[in-house]
This record gives structure tokens, C-alpha cells and sequence, in this order.
């Protein structure tokens, strides 16, 4: 009987925690300017979401096509060079033991541990002549989020044994076809949640585009939010709609690879 109470309970906390709030986000969505003023929960007399759709999507000369375009070229290219670098550097971590191993595993949990600084990362961007550019965003999306992929990688790879190594090298394999061709096919699940975990964020991400990317080309979906509020007044019924909109995607990447992304997490943790 205690087993099924807490179940409950948590079915119950979940729904508040994320149940309401969109379901709050879509009736707003779903209303005229004056009535998404009130923000409450009542039903909208007349549903306004197709006009208020097609208001987000022609705001601002087509913005939000051209931020999803760029979220997407953003998420794309960071997420790959995050999984195969991030591989290659757990790999390394993982294989070779030197006196330098305890050093650099160090630094990166630091970097899971140590925020980053805005003011030096934009004088290092424009140091090299990335800054104000898609290269140097990619980059810094890469550099946040390398720790905590290298962290996975290097868990899982500890469960693979060395002797499939040791094989291939006597087959005549050097180390980056042990690595394509033998180690990286067997992280294809936790390869998923780096994917899936890493994309999520990058695609949400606020605060790096509007420091490291300003410009209005330049925008990415958080970004316009903008859009619709002001210091004077909030359109509220295309603020949620904007949200709608953005949330849907890695929403439904979440939704669909939530069961690699737990496999991935715990792979490893048996060991």
C-alpha cells in the first residue's frame, strides 16, 4: 500500500511540475491579446491559434524561420564534434594511462565544476576573429559541454574490454581504426544520450547566442522571445505561442529517445 501511495504522490508532483505549465503555455496560446492578458486558466471564447501562429512566424520579416535555421545549424555541428571528440578524448583517458592522466582528468571535471566567464570567453573570441560569428559559438557550445560528455564516454568505455584492442592492433589496425572501426560502433547507447542530452541543451540555450551572437541575422529560437515583450507592454497570446513553437522540438526528441537516454546514463555504472 506504501509502494502505491508514493507512487501517486510522484504521478501527482509530476503533473503539477510539468503538466500544468504547458498546459498553461498552450491555453495562452490558444487566446486573443486581451484575453492571454488576464494569464489564468479560463477557455479562450474563440481559438486564435492559427492567427496568432502565422503572426509569430511573419514577425519581424520571417525571424523565427531564420533563428530556427540557425538553431538548427548550431545544434547540428556542435553536437557532432562534441560526440566524436568527446569519444576520442574519453578513449585516450581511458586506454592509456600515463603520468599526465590524473592531470587532465582533472581539468575536465573542472570543467563541470569551474562556470564559465562571458568577459574573457568574448576577448579569447576576439582574439582569433570568431566572435560575432556561427564558428566561434559552435566552439564555445563544444567547450561547455565537452566535460560532461567525456564523463559518459569515459564510463561506458570502462566496461569494454582491452582485449578487442589488443586484436585489432594485431591484425595490423593502427589507433584511429581501432577507435572508427572496433570501439566507437559499441557506444552507439550512450553515443544516443549525448545526442539527445547535448542537443536539448544547446537548442534551448539563452545566454551564449545573445553573448557570443548578437546580431538580428544571427538569432536563434530563444532569442525571440524578443519579439513580444518590451518594457512597456507583452503580447502575451504570440509570447506563448513563441514558446509553443520552440518547445515542441526537443520535446519530442526527448520524448522519443527517453529510453536510451536512461540506458546511456546508467551503462557503465555496474562496473
Amino acid at each position: 500500500m506504501r509502494r502505491y501511495l508514493l507512487s501517486a504522490v510522484a504521478v501527482m508532483v509530476s503533473v503539477v511540475l510539468f503538466v500544468v505549465p504547458f498546459a498553461f503555455i498552450v491555453l495562452q496560446a490558444l487566446k486573443d491579446r486581451s484575453a492571454a492578458a488576464a494569464l489564468d486558466f479560463s477557455w479562450p471564447d474563440q481559438l486564435r491559434f492559427v492567427q496568432n501562429f502565422l503572426d509569430v512566424v511573419a514577425a519581424r520579416d520571417y525571424m523565427l524561420i531564420i533563428a530556427f535555421i540557425n538553431s538548427t545549424i548550431l545544434t547540428v555541428s556542435s553536437v557532432t564534434i562534441l560526440v566524436i571528440l568527446s569519444a576520442m578524448v574519453a578513449f585516450v583517458l581511458q586506454r592509456r594511462r600515463t603520468r599526465w592522466t590524473g592531470l587532465v582528468s582533472l581539468l575536465v571535471l573542472s570543467g563541470l565544476i569551474i562556470p564559465p566567464a562571458v568577459v574573457p570567453t568574448i576577448w579569447v573570441l576576439q582574439g582569433i576573429g570568431l566572435f560575432r560569428t556561427m564558428p566561434g559559438l559552435i566552439m564555445v557550445e563544444v567547450a561547455f559541454g565537452l566535460s560532461f560528455s567525456v564523463l559518459l564516454f569515459r564510463n561506458f568505455l570502462a566496461t569494454i574490454p582491452r582485449e578487442l584492442d589488443e586484436s585489432a592492433v594485431v591484425d595490423g589496425a593502427g589507433p584511429l581504426r581501432v577507435f572508427f572501426q572496433v570501439i566507437f560502433p559499441l557506444l552507439r547507447s550512450v553515443a544516443v544520450t549525448v545526442i539527445v542530452v547535448q542537443s536539448v541543451v544547446i537548442f534551448n540555450d539563452f545566454t551564449n547566442p545573445l553573448y557570443f551572437l548578437p546580431g538580428e541575422q544571427n538569432a536563434t529560437v530563444q532569442l525571440t522571445l524578443y519579439n513580444f515583450q518590451s518594457q512597456y507592454s507583452t503580447q502575451y497570446n504570440l509570447l506563448f505561442t513563441n514558446i509553443l513553437l520552440i518547445t515542441i522540438p526537443p520535446l519530442v526528441m526527448f520524448m522519443v529517445a527517453n529510453r536510451r537516454i536512461v540506458a546511456g546514463l546508467t551503462a557503465g555504472a555496474l562496473k
